[in-house]
């Protein structure tokens, strides 16, 4: 089962930019999207073929996730269940046969950190909320997750230690997170591979440069580990601040 994730920046403006022929390439049984900045009354179809749920923002422009998937749901949710963070159309998880898979667009601390104190609480409660789906089937979670782990995963660790994304607390929600029974799925079949981003800045050519971030995952439950086939950052896609990144499962 291949998945993909992609932060489009946007899906009306994506959707110009040549998404619908990036998604056929990719040829996914599962399109997972974040940021799609879109009201209820512009939903549409966006693939033949594909069911489209989308949970949006209750604030117009802003936030907001979809998942497309050629493969039968057996329900879906929107949120965590917490009224603090179900506002901004942030989760939707999709349960299938043998695993839940949990589409989500993390909040940004913001700059000068201003949101930080509000990500602590969300961590806390979103990894709260993955344990307990991981109680019933394993989790595969994918997104956006506003977090470059280790020195590794950007350009510029050092000039950027104390910026929103590569905080020592928001490092540490994720090693929680990975410590409470997670794999993120890219390291583990890449643990040493530098240069590896998802996310450039539109300032000053980052991605020519390939000054960039690994902020986008795939996250799975422990139990997963045998399923595991591949781990992919399609860098080479455009139309997005955001490339898509893929997981393959058997």
């Amino acid at each position: 089962m291949k998945l993909v994730s992609w932060n489009v920046n946007g899906l009306r403006a994506c959707l110009k930019k040549g998404f619908a022929e990036s998604a056929a390439s990719l040829d996914a049984d599962v399109i997972c999207l974040q940021e799609i900045k879109m009201s209820p009354e512009h939903y549409m179809e966006v693939l033949p073929g594909y069911e489209a749920i989308f949970n949006s923002a209750e604030k117009k422009g802003y936030s907001g996730t979809g998942v497309l998937s050629r493969v039968p749901m057996l329900s879906h949710t929107f949120g965590i269940g917490v009224d603090e963070h179900d506002h901004e159309g942030r989760v939707i998880t999709c349960e299938f046969e043998d695993f839940y898979l949990v589409c989500c667009y993390t909040p940004n601390s913001q700059n000068e950190l201003r949101r930080l104190d509000y990500r602590m609480r969300w961590e806390d409660d979103f990894r709260a909320y993955l344990k307990k789906l991981d109680e019933t089937k394993p989790v595969v979670l994918c997104g956006d997750l506003n977090v470059a782990h280790e020195e590794i995963d950007l350009k510029n660790p050092k000039t950027n230690h104390f910026n929103a994304g590569f905080t020592d607390q928001e490092r540490g929600k994720f090693s929680e997170l990975l410590g409470a029974g997670f794999i993120d799925t890219f390291r583990y079949f890449y643990p040493d591979r530098t240069g590896a981003y998802s996310w450039w800045s539109y300032i000053g050519g980052a991605r020519s440069r390939n000054a960039g971030w690994r902020i986008d995952y795939f996250v799975v439950s422990q139990r997963l580990k045998e399923r595991l086939v591949s781990a992919t950052i399609h860098d080479q896609i455009m139309g997005s601040d955001h490339c898509p990144v893929e997981l393959v499962l058997k």
